[in-house]
């Protein structure tokens, strides 16, 4: 059984398993499938906005979809995530993943 229909197996029980879905969009990611990936991420983001991890994967597949607006905002929203919970690791990941977008522009 592959990593991909394991975790599809445990988000059957809990279909709205933050964590669960994550990982699962790594594993889309790892494929190349992309849209998948988008789907879980943004799916994350609009339920628990405090899910900091899944702003820095989600800008950077917007960046691979040439997308760098939508990436702009998306590390700009993770940013303030992780300020309001003070986690200065994630806020500094962030940070540098958007500096490395704005250079490249």
């Amino acid at each position: 059984m592959s990593r991909i229909e394991k975790l599809l197996e445990f988000l059957e029980a809990t279909p709205a398993d933050s964590f669960l879905q994550h990982a699962l969009a790594l594993e889309y990611i790892k494929e190349g499938n992309d849209t998948q990936a988008r789907e879980l991420f943004e799916t994350i983001l609009e339920r628990e906005p405090g899910y900091i991890g899944s702003y820095y994967h989600l800008g950077k597949l917007l960046e691979r979809q040439d997308e760098p607006d939508q990436a702009i905002l998306i590390y700009e929203q993770g940013m303030d995530q992780a300020a309001a919970k003070k986690d200065n690791h994630s806020y500094n990941e962030l940070q540098g993943a958007l500096e490395d977008l704005e250079d490249q522009q």
